[in-house]
């Protein structure tokens, strides 16, 4: 799983991909990812059509919890910086951000916390479990 530090941010002004255009998957938030071949993709692009609209975020969970999918999960779209840290505990390996938003702030707030009560796509087990069990 992609640790904050490694998380990517590139704004949707310069963005190119680095994978190919047959490596790549583009989801809409109305498909379901069970129901798409994942076989032979490298990244999967989850779009945000308006930062209000949050389906992505249980894509990318099902996506990396419920299917195994190792590869890139990228978010596209209405991509705004306040979303990041929650879309990297939902799955996400990379954001393309909305033109106006500022890539270093976007760095910054993914550093803010150091570790979360509630599990997630990360880390399943909640916080005192794992303290519980010494992990």
């Amino acid at each position: 799983m992609t640790p904050r530090h490694t998380f990517r941010l590139a704004r949707a002004d310069s963005f190119l991909p680095a994978e190919p255009a047959q490596q790549r998957l583009r989801i809409t938030n109305d498909t379901d990812p069970r129901q798409t071949d994942l076989r032979g993709i490298a990244a999967v692009e989850l779009v945000f059509p308006k930062f209000t609209d949050g389906r992505a975020f249980s894509q990318a969970f099902l996506l990396r919890r419920r299917l195994g999918f190792a590869g890139e999960i990228r978010a596209t779209g209405d991509v705004l910086v306040d979303q990041l840290l929650q879309m990297w505990r939902s799955g996400f390996s990379q954001a393309v951000l909305r033109e106006d938003q500022d890539i270093a702030l976007g760095q910054r707030l993914l550093a803010t916390f150091d570790g979360f009560y509630q599990g997630d796509a990360i880390h399943p087990a909640p916080r005192f479990l794992a303290v519980a069990i010494g992990t």
